[in-house]
């Protein structure tokens, strides 16, 4: 099939390290010339409005570029499209909660648990597939706009294209069967959906798998270490009296190879430490060795070994990742810059050679999806330029300007004519005002504090609030009275502007109505004056509880102190990076709760139900009936969930061993172990290396900043980004025309 004309012909046709253009080319032919040369340019400018997007927000250029493309491509990556499909991600996920067997009920565990809704057949499906439907032409737009050539070599959309007719075989079968099928194999796909729409996501895969070989050989390592000491322990603790010591360790910890091997990998994780050394302990403290020995061989060295190997491979992640991002913005900047230069017709003339007109840069800025706040700041930035073609250099260094977030300007504050007034105005607008009512408000918080103490040994009913009432009159009205005295010194439009006072206006009113409400209900606070519970919470008690949200006001000290400040710019930075890692958690959680469904959904019973679970009175101490974990099961998702949380923290995760081992068989433990693996080991480990990248280079570079930010009254913050810019490669002029002349939507004329 013939591609559209506007895509086949030659777009970037100039010489290059010259001043001119080859005779024929499309510079010299002119653009804004002829015929058609006003739907050419508004072409070209489009092209340019797009590849300046892509750079700004770091995706491939690799897309057709004809106008039904563009179009197309913009609207796919419109707020309204992308806020669809993520709500339709969500929406699916979601299903899990609702669907057979649904997670609607007031608790979870087994012995009062209610009988859960059920939705009708074709209720929950009808939802999936219309979601199916937004994923099937979600697939069929991105194939479309990269080609078919390159859809080929996608494994992503490849992979993309298998789940979607999996998962559509699937409901097709769950409809003809009513909805009784014993298993529903689409639900263990709905996470890649999540995965496939976040770039970050696939590059954390990525670096998972490239730690794998290294991961496995320590892994190895733990196996043989566990062998070992198994058939030491058997070998050891082989009493023969029923009172020895040695015969009460092998009975409950080394009755038999898999019962060994499962205290010893219970005791790598030290959550039956000292129990598991307890018993042959008593009998000789020699056997302590071999606890010992094996607890500082696996835990401390093996397992810490195991952590330095994903943090050597995992070293340098986030700046690998700047650099990816770093390489698509200096692409997309590139081709921008070779699609304006080449419709320039002053280029031949010009002492510099060729270039972007600033005009025609300026006309593709308004067609360019920015904020509206960074928009004017780009604006005057190409027109400082004056008339002077732009070269690519000067081109690629406007894009440093997008890193850097606009802060918006103050309105201006309200003139008075009165000098007392305008001294009022200094007065209540000054720093040392916040400094009052961060003290004040600090007062507040202790004098709650101190009342929770001394009544903690007072029974409510006998407790006289008299004081606290008194105290919390008097603290609302200071609130009331700062947050009056702060829109008369600011306006009420530059009270607004700052989010700390919204925070502290919307507290102030939500203190304000419930006190209101308090006093009308209760009358003014008196000697023996105790509000009487309603409900859940009286109205005095939620004034108290929402009192507490004051601690927040604090926060805004943070800044003014530069370590704590470090520490805090680090933590928001990991909340921002750690998006990818909180979504590999969620598939990984996702899919081993419908895996736990499948296998262990009513294998809990609660006693006298046909249970295998003793009694709890005759239950042993410290097993699974007697610590009434009945409501760690698998018998919905949301239960599913908590329980593998649970197992994921590794504390009394034995309890969890034992009982579904008795429940459902031995081979349960492979579930339950192979969870501690993917979570508790590989990805906390990650999780920690993200911490350390993250510090050590803000703690490294934490002087840079101040240089790059300049003085902290302009109008820019610096972003992480531009924080490690200075670090960061620079892509050659080589290594940008070499990737763009390999774009398959794109033909460069050298």
């Amino acid at each position: 099939m013939e591609e559209p004309r506007e895509e086949s012909e030659p777009l970037l046709s100039r010489a290059r390290g010259g001043s001119g253009r080859p005779a024929g080319s499309a510079g010299s032919r002119g653009v804004r010339v002829g015929p058609g040369a006003a739907s050419r340019q508004d072409l070209c400018f489009d092209q340019a409005a797009v590849f300046i997007e892509d750079a700004i927000q770091y995706r491939s250029i690799n897309h057709r570029m004809d106008a039904r493309s563009m179009w197309l491509y913009r609207l796919y990556y419109s707020n309204t499209c992308q806020w669809t499909l993520s709500l339709t991600i969500f929406l699916i996920l979601l299903l899990a909660f609702i669907e057979t067997p649904s997670s609607l009920t007031s608790t979870a565990d087994v012995r009062f648990r209610s009988a859960p809704w059920d939705p009708p057949c074709g209720l929950t499906e009808s939802v999936e597939a219309l979601c199916l439907l937004v994923f099937v032409a979600d697939v069929s737009v991105k194939s479309y706009l990269v080609g078919w050539a390159q859809f080929r070599k996608n494994p992503w959309l490849l992979a993309y294209l298998a789940v979607l007719v999996v998962s559509l075989a699937d409901w097709i079968v769950s409809l003809s069967l009513l909805c009784q099928e014993p298993l529903r194999i689409r639900r263990l796909f709905r996470p890649f959906f999540l995965m496939q729409n976040s770039s970050m996501m696939k590059k954390t895969l990525k670096c998972i798998r490239s730690s794998l070989p290294e991961m496995a050989s320590v892994v190895l390592l733990l196996a043989l270490h566990l062998c070992v000491f198994t058939m030491l322990g058997m070998l050891l603790f082989t009493g023969e009296k029923q009172d020895d010591g040695q015969d009460r360790e092998r009975l409950t910890y080394f009755r038999n190879l898999p019962e060994a091997l499962t205290s010893l990998l219970v005791l790598l994780t030290t959550a039956n430490n000292p129990d598991v050394m307890t018993p042959a302990y008593s009998k000789n403290r020699a056997y302590a060795i071999f606890f010992i020995v094996f607890t500082l061989i696996g835990s401390l060295f093996l397992m810490n070994l195991l952590t330095a190997i994903i943090y050597n491979q995992f070293r340098g992640y986030l700046m690998k990742s700047f650099q990816t991002s770093l390489f698509r913005r200096r692409l997309g900047a590139r081709a921008a810059y070779e699609v304006l230069s080449s419709m320039s017709t002053r280029g031949e003339a010009h002492p510099r050679g060729v270039g972007v007109d600033p005009q025609d840069f300026l006309q593709v800025l308004q067609r360019v999806q920015l904020d509206s706040h960074q928009k004017p700041v780009i604006m005057e930035k190409v027109r400082s330029y004056g008339g002077d073609l732009l070269s690519a250099e000067e081109f690629q260094k406007l894009f440093n300007e997008f890193d850097k977030r606009v802060i918006k300007e103050r309105p201006p504050r309200p003139e008075y004519r009165s000098p007392f007034l305008r001294s009022a105005q200094f007065l209540f607008s000054h720093r040392y005002f916040d400094y009052l009512g961060n003290l004040i408000a600090l007062g507040n918080l202790v004098s709650i504090s101190v009342f929770l103490v001394f009544d903690a040994d007072v029974l409510p009913g006998d407790r006289d609030d008299f004081v606290l009432g008194i105290l919390n009159c008097v603290f609302i009205l200071y609130y009331v009275l700062e947050l009056l005295l702060k829109a008369f010194a600011l306006g009420l439009r530059g009270y607004l502007s700052y989010s700390s006072n919204v925070f502290d206006g919307l507290l102030t009113v939500v203190l304000l109505v419930l006190e209101i409400s308090t006093l009308a209900v209760y009358r003014f606070p008196h000697p023996g004056w105790k509000p009487e519970m309603l409900g859940l919470l009286s109205l005095w008690d939620m004034a108290r509880l929402v009192n507490m949200f004051i601690v927040f006001r604090f926060l805004r000290i943070i800044p003014s102190m530069k370590l704590m400040a470090l520490v805090a710019s680090t933590i928001l930075d990991l909340i921002k990076n750690m998006r990818a890692f909180g979504g590999i958690l969620v598939v990984v959680y996702y899919v081993f709760a419908i895996l736990g469904i499948n296998l262990f959904r009513g294998v809990v019973v609660a006693p006298g139900n046909g249970s295998l679970a003793p009694d709890n009175s005759s239950a042993p101490c410290g097993s699974f009936e007697q610590l009434e974990y009945w409501a760690n099961n698998f018998d919905d998702f949301a239960a599913a969930l908590i329980t593998l949380w649970n197992v994921m923290v590794v504390n009394n995760w034995q309890v969890f061993l034992d009982a579904y081992r008795r429940f459902s068989g031995p081979w349960s433990k492979m579930y339950f172990v192979l969870w501690w693996l993917v979570s508790s080991v590989i990805w906390v480990n990650l999780f920690l290396a993200l911490i350390l990248e993250n510090f050590l280079h803000k703690w490294d570079r934490r002087a840079h900043l101040q240089s790059l930010a300049g003085d902290p009254d302009t109008c820019c913050q610096v972003t992480v980004d531009l924080l490690f810019r200075d670090v960061l490669e620079e892509p050659t002029e080589e290594e940008l025309l070499e990737r763009l002349s390999c774009h398959p939507h794109l033909r460069l004329c050298r």
